[in-house]
């Protein structure tokens, strides 16, 4: 399959999967359980996401200072730390600790 090819059959799957959510009935969408769900939906994905792009390279799992600087961050925000501090904090530990020659 060319890459056009695979591209195309890619758009045509993502425009099925959004016909086909105009077609559930509403009745199922205002339940309390989907309303939870969707709520919790986007935070899921950027924590699997965060997780993602911290502890894995080149398809395995790493501990370096991506992961400590998340350490850090995450500390920063259960400190009740304002975000500009936070990632201040995150960065500077990882570009600490990789002048350190802990490599990443």
């Amino acid at each position: 399959m060319s890459l056009w090819a695979a591209i195309l059959v890619a758009a045509a799957i993502a425009y099925a999967l959004k016909l086909v959510g105009y077609l559930v009935p509403g009745h199922l969408l205002e339940g309390a359980r989907t309303k939870r769900l969707t709520a919790a939906l986007p935070i899921a994905l950027l924590a699997a996401l965060i997780a993602t792009q911290t502890f894995v390279t080149d398809g395995a799992v790493v501990l370096d200072a991506r992961a400590a600087a998340v350490a850090v961050a995450a500390v920063a925000l259960l400190l009740r730390a304002p975000f500009i501090l936070v990632v201040v904090l995150g960065a500077a530990t990882a570009a600490g600790l990789r002048l350190l020659g802990w490599a990443s």
